[in-house]
């Protein structure tokens, strides 16, 4: 074989590879942004989830003589004023104070307005009218069923919330009193708007039963309270539900590139074998190297986690596939990111370090990539690294070194 001949060889097989390049232009195809489950939410900063409130109704005292009145004579205003914060969307708590006035009866004119009640006047039984001004301190605990039940819907109309806790009751008046009270009610909410809702608190509240100043063998004083108010809701009042983002490579454009290296597989054999009998010796062989690579992936984690989610691991499977079929020389580095703006340095340190090292745990064990393929790296805290969105930071970065 001529000089000539097999220079114009060597530069079909080089123009060969240069139209494959110039044809197939392997870019990103798609970017699928996948939502989690609605009983799953990213955690907001501290200062974000508050609301307060003010509610106005009804309330009936049950004291020593209570059975002895009418039941429009115990009726009395209540006020209740309170701040909270929820934590998730299902828990939650606040701190108020209720109060304002109860009636009931007393056999004590010393506890008494000084009139007489004259709604049971057999002899030798005689009763007073009782009037005390209270207020009571109290702390809640509040779980949102609908929140916990039906999962988080930032629209949702209404929302059910039984509570309960302690309290610090106090009244002014002759007897001056100091109690720890027992509450738990239903705090139902309507929603109005983003900011503002509707509510109905029904709240039933135990406490010692000297607290009206008398004891006589009742186990405890109480009443039943029911409210009707507004609560406002101030910073940020709504919940995030996680995202993950997946970078999709064209998969028809990946096949065309597959079958252009089998053909230039192909074409390499056969000019391995034209430039076997040709007497040029100093032109032995002609290479063509197949070097497929998997696209960059971005994988995200909630605040403070580094667990691989089901639908995370589905978008790992399809990045292994990749990577398998590439070259096995090609190193990716598994670099771990946290978010500087939430945790210490501490803390973002040992997070992504083990995000990275939980993707390459699945890449390996679950999916077969060879361990010497993959480059384990973390870079602790960082300042929102994609479109300002500090959601982005908490992340794992997988590339081509």
């Amino acid at each position: 074989m001529t000089l000539k001949k097999t220079l114009l060889i060597f530069l079909a097989a080089a123009g060969t590879k240069v139209s494959v390049a110039q044809q197939l232009d392997v870019r990103p195809d798609t970017s699928t942004t996948i939502t989690g489950s609605k009983f799953q939410v990213n955690t907001n900063p501290f200062w974000d989830n508050w609301f307060i409130g003010a509610g106005a109704g009804a309330q009936m005292y049950y004291g020593d003589h209570d059975r002895q009145m009418k039941f429009s004579e115990r009726l009395t205003p209540s006020f209740d004023f309170y701040v909270g914060k929820w934590f998730t969307p299902g828990i939650g708590v606040r701190a108020g104070v209720s109060g304002f006035k109860i009636k009931g009866a007393t056999q004590d004119p010393n506890l008494s307005t000084g009139e007489k009640y004259d709604g049971k006047p057999w002899a030798g039984y005689g009763l007073y009218n009782q009037e005390l001004n209270y207020f009571n301190v109290h702390g809640d605990v509040m779980f949102n069923l609908s929140n916990m039940i039906g999962g988080y819907n930032a629209n949702r109309v209404y929302s059910i919330s039984p509570y309960a806790g302690l309290g610090w009751m106090v009244t002014n008046n002759v007897s001056a009193q100091k109690e720890v009270s027992l509450n738990a009610g239903i705090f139902n909410s309507f929603r109005l708007s983003d900011r503002l809702d509707l509510t109905l608190d029904v709240r039933g509240t135990v406490t010692n039963d000297r607290f009206d100043g008398e004891s006589n063998g009742r186990r405890q004083d109480g009443m039943v309270t029911t409210l009707v108010g507004l609560a406002y809701k101030f910073n940020k009042n709504t919940w995030e539900q996680p995202k993950t983002v997946v970078i999709k490579y064209n998969e028809e454009v990946l096949n065309k590139l597959r079958d252009q290296v089998s053909k230039l597989s192909e074409d390499n054999d056969a000019l391995r074998q034209q430039l076997a009998s040709s007497s040029m010796q100093t032109i032995t062989d002609v290479k063509v190297e197949e070097k497929i690579l998997a696209a960059p992936i971005l994988v995200t984690f909630p605040i403070g986690k580094s667990t691989v989610s089901n639908d995370i691991r589905v978008n790992l499977g399809f990045f292994a596939k990749v990577i398998k079929s590439g070259s096995s020389t090609i190193v990716y580095k598994v670099t771990g990111y946290a978010d500087k703006g939430t945790g210490t340095d501490k803390t973002n340190e040992r997070l992504s370090k083990e995000r990275a090292q939980a993707i390459y745990n699945v890449l390996v064990h679950e999916f077969d990539v060879n361990p010497s393929q993959l480059e384990v790296d973390h870079k602790g805290g960082v300042v929102n690294e994609y479109y300002n969105d500090p959601r982005l930071s908490r992340a794992v970065i997988t590339i081509a070194k």
